[in-house]
């Protein structure tokens, strides 16, 4: 049966994740359906980045390397952050970009499989992920790119998937690849963009694992990306990139380059101490945060919206129905995807289109009510029921889809 809107009210007043919702900047009149692509703003980020450009910036100067503990926060984050993804202390780097850590995990994992020459990436990951492998098999020659459908020979070196796809919201097991892989003499490198911070995730067999922070984590736009490395091969696998943060002694200033121990070896270079400022505000949060209550709404969220627009011809779900096969994502195909999302943004309800016809809309159950979810459907079956978005002016797209 589905629910009316007073059943959701009822929901939301029993909600064990409610008063999450008072620790977000949400403008009024906005139903945000976009924390796949960009976090609501913590409440503490502001005066966290304040403290951070006043206090230390601005009174200790260079000194805040050390007094504020700049110089550490690639270990330290790390560690707050690994929790999240099922991993220990010392398993966790934060920095540079999530480009840069599928490069280093690609190349790491390559090298320690020398006698292998495919590598498997699935055209389902996000385009970067898929880019930088095309362009890591290109700089090194004698590589081959195969999709995840085709068989795992011994000739697979490393398998890199993104955990929940980008666009369809559908779900890989973790275990059940993660044991496949492996079992075929292959490392598997799991992108996990789309998963941390909307599900539990453990990637604690995995070889390696990366993702950003800036999406269900709320760290804030170009918030500093994170790469976990097995302990079993931290101390064989080679960081590529080797900046001088992974140096063993950094400030020995050494003309060669020597790599630090454990974690620290897949630093590259200095933070950038703003952008972890953002993200520490939000770790404040996901401290607090029951991960399994998370999965629990999630679920009852995306089903409550699917629910709700079953009865719409017009759009065909590209999501799984079934909840286990699915991250906190719902979405649809409909041939005219992009007039029909500029024109629901215009009433207040913000998702998204992925080329050539994906309405994206992300579930974050931090922040988001069940009476927002009904209010969503409601004004997308009105948009779509009275042609709203066929104006002339939904043609025209915007440099951001």
């Amino acid at each position: 049966m589905t629910l009316t809107r007073a059943d959701c009210a009822a929901l939301d007043e029993a909600d064990p994740l409610a008063a999450f919702r008072d620790e977000f900047v949400l403008p009024e009149g906005v139903i945000y359906l976009v924390g796949n692509s960009l976090g609501a703003m913590p409440r503490g980020a502001a005066a966290r980045v304040a403290r951070t450009v006043e206090d230390e910036w601005g009174r200790e100067l260079v000194g805040g390397w050390n007094t504020a503990g700049w110089y550490a926060q690639p270990l330290t984050t790390g560690d707050r952050l690994a929790p999240l993804i099922g991993a220990g202390p010392g398993q966790v780097v934060v920095g540079n970009s999530t480009s840069i850590a599928v490069f280093q995990a690609v190349a790491a994992a390559l090298r320690l499989r020398p006698g292998r020459r495919v590598i498997v990436s699935d055209v389902a990951n996000f385009p970067t992920d898929r880019y930088v492998v095309e362009g890591l098999a290109t700089l090194l020659g004698g590589y081959e790119i195969r999709p995840f459908e085709a068989p795992l020979t011994d000739e697979v070196a490393a398998v890199l998937l993104s955990e929940v796809d980008y666009r369809t919201g559908a779900r890989h097991d973790v275990g059940q690849v993660t044991a496949r892989v492996q079992a075929a003499g292959a490392l598997m490198i799991w992108d996990l963009c789309h998963s941390v911070g909307a599900l539990p995730v453990d990637v604690s067999q995995a070889d390696f694992a990366l993702g950003c922070t800036y999406k269900y984590l709320n760290g804030g736009p170009g918030a500093p990306a994170f790469l976990y490395v097995n302990p079993r091969h931290q101390a064989a696998a080679e960081n590529v990139l080797t900046g001088w943060y992974a140096h063993a002694e950094p400030f020995a200033f050494e003309p060669g380059f020597r790599p630090a121990d454990g974690i620290r070896r897949f630093a590259v270079s200095t933070p950038h101490v703003l952008s972890f400022a953002g993200l520490e505000a939000a770790l404040d949060i996901w401290d607090r945060v029951d991960m399994q209550a998370v999965r629990a709404k999630s679920i009852a969220l995306t089903s409550l919206f699917i629910d709700l627009l079953a009865p719409i011809e017009t759009l065909r779900l590209a999501t799984p129905r079934d909840p286990a096969r699915r991250g906190s994502q719902v979405s649809f195909h409909h041939a005219d995807g992009y007039p029909v999302m500029r024109a629901l943004i215009d009433r207040g309800v913000h998702g998204d289109f992925r080329a050539p016809d994906i309405l994206r809309f992300g579930f974050a159950p931090l922040y988001l009510r069940h009476v927002d979810v009904f209010d969503a459907a409601a004004t997308l079956t009105d948009v779509l029921s009275k042609d709203l978005w066929r104006a002339e002016k939904y043609t025209h797209r915007l440099p951001v889809t």
